[in-house]
């Protein structure tokens, strides 16, 4: 039986590296962002919605979709945010249910969803358990400055259009502070993967009892 984890954090949270983190240990990864660069590829359903819906001004030189430019025009306006949202997130789901079922059909101990948008969605409905990443605002504004180079109020505009802290851990399984030291997270993280497999072999071990006939 394999696991199902959706990691989930609003932007800025770190949740990429607890993900490679989890990857370390053996658990097969899905980043919704990498599945989200498929659905938009040149010649796609939702490529053509996208350059329909915004206009071939968020295409970049080459004719693919900048997402910078389309993140700006989205973030500014949950109108448009929303629209661009039912262009993408049914098709998202279904590569993202493709490739848990390879990862099941391989006999895979756990899959991680990594995934921004995991509890608006509604992917949440394809994981087992939900695992929230949460960094205070203030240092989610230090590590945007210095990571991407936003400005201040371009970060909080995108602080300010996502679902808050508060929101998403009320649909955790597992609430992650990641304003640490990296080896405190890092043993933090050891220490649910452990348990998550504890669950996973006792979860196996029920259901090979289960095939048990009584009297054979």
């Amino acid at each position: 039986m394999t696991i199902v984890i959706g990691l989930t954090g609003g932007i800025g949270s770190g949740k990429s590296t607890i993900s490679k983190y989890l990857g370390d240990l053996g658990a097969t990864l899905i980043d919704a962002d990498e599945v989200g660069h498929e659905v938009f590829k040149p010649g796609t359903p939702a490529y053509r919605d996208v350059v329909d819906a915004f206009g071939r001004g968020t295409l970049s030189p080459t004719g693919e979709v900048d997402r910078k430019k389309l993140g700006q025009i989205v973030f500014a306006d949950p109108a448009k945010r929303d629209r661009l949202n039912r262009i993408m997130w049914s098709r998202i789901w279904e590569m993202i249910t493709e490739r848990i079922e390879d990862a099941r059909k391989r006999n895979a101990p756990a899959v991680v969803v990594e995934a921004f948008g995991l509890i608006e969605a509604g992917w949440d409905k394809l994981v087992d358990e939900v695992w929230v990443v949460v960094v205070p605002e203030a240092m989610v504004v230090e590590r945007l400055k210095k990571q991407r180079g936003l400005s201040e109020p371009d970060i909080i505009a995108r602080i300010r259009s996502q679902v808050s802290n508060t929101e998403r851990a009320k649909h955790a399984d597992v609430v992650i502070q990641n304003d640490r030291a990296p080896e405190q997270v890092k043993g933090e993280v050891e220490r649910l993967w452990g348990e998550v497999m504890a669950r996973h072999r006792a979860r196996a071990f029920g259901n090979r009892n289960d095939r048990i006939v009584p009297g054979k």
